[in-house]
């Protein structure tokens, strides 16, 4: 599947809710907060600025809101990352592990800029989120702790040392 990188904004809060089963609300925080980028199907999305298009009139703009169906059908998942004493921390990976890897480019495309190594924790339930940590050159260092009472494992990505 074809995707292409984007920046999440306000507007895809309900469809990333719907993706993780939290609420809109929680997912606006998200995107206000850290550096949220989602992947979206090439050729479906109308982008970040279809609310509001030049088309678009007071009475029609919010015709083309996040409760569109283009709009939700096209996103195919989500990274959220912050940094913290100098390290990228990964917060929330959503999407099937061939999405998913491709979404963990976007914080180490980061990390790497900036000499930075990349944390991140991963239920042991989650396979896809697993292989595509792995599958990103992210290594296992251990457990990490208890989400809602479920294990989890802690990955680290480091930059190679020139």
């Amino acid at each position: 599947m074809d995707v292409t990188i984007r920046d999440a904004v306000e507007a895809d809060a309900e469809t990333l809710g719907s993706i993780v089963d939290l609420p809109a609300d929680a997912l606006r925080n998200v995107v206000h907060d850290r550096t949220v980028r989602i992947a979206v199907t090439e050729g479906t999305d109308p982008g970040p600025n279809a609310d509001v298009a030049a088309t678009d009139t007071p009475d029609t703009a919010d015709d083309a809101d996040e409760d569109d169906p283009e709009r939700a059908g096209s996103i195919r998942g989500f990274v959220a990352f912050d940094v913290r004493d100098g390290t990228v921390h990964v917060t929330q990976l959503a999407g099937d592990e061939s999405v998913a890897e491709r979404l963990l480019a976007e914080p180490i495309r980061f990390a790497v800029n900036e000499g930075f190594a990349v944390e991140y924790v991963v239920a042991r339930s989650d396979a896809d989120a697993e292989a595509a940590a792995r599958a990103a050159g992210f290594e296992s260092v251990g457990s990490g702790p208890r989400f809602d009472g479920e294990p989890t494992t802690r990955f680290r990505f480091r930059p190679e040392s020139d």
